[in-house]
């Protein structure tokens, strides 16, 4: 991943949002978080830059995956779809799930909003 370009990119799109690297030492993706859990319960959405994600669930949250740039390659409960710009996936809570990309940006919106005890690595 061009971690600086696409830091630049995000910071522009996105002034004063906060930005998450997953692994700095080996990075899949960089997380924008445009509208936080913290604003409001609901929902959240954030900004997401792929190369790859780590398979996990989530006990109460619906996500919807919407590619904004570039291809995804979305693998939920053992099923490839790939999914191009402005093509979207709902995965509901319990299914497992993660992600493949090329620095493929994806609008992830949550419902109710992400939380680090809702998000469950397999």
């Amino acid at each position: 991943m061009r971690i600086n370009e696409v830091l630049d990119e995000i910071k522009h799109k996105y002034p004063g949002k906060n930005i998450i690297l997953n692994d700095k030492h080996n990075l899949t993706e960089i997380l924008c978080e445009v509208d936080p859990t913290s604003a409001h319960r609901d929902y959240s959405i954030a900004v997401s830059v792929i190369d790859e994600i780590t398979p996990h669930y989530h006990d109460a949250s619906v996500e919807v995956y919407e590619v904004i740039k570039g291809e995804l390659k979305l693998y939920v409960n053992g099923a490839e779809y790939y999914l191009k710009e402005k093509e979207s996936f709902t995965i509901q809570p319990g299914e497992k799930h993660w992600a493949k990309g090329d620095e493929t940006w994806v609008k992830v919106t949550s419902k109710p909003g992400w939380s680090q005890g809702d998000h469950h690595k397999t």
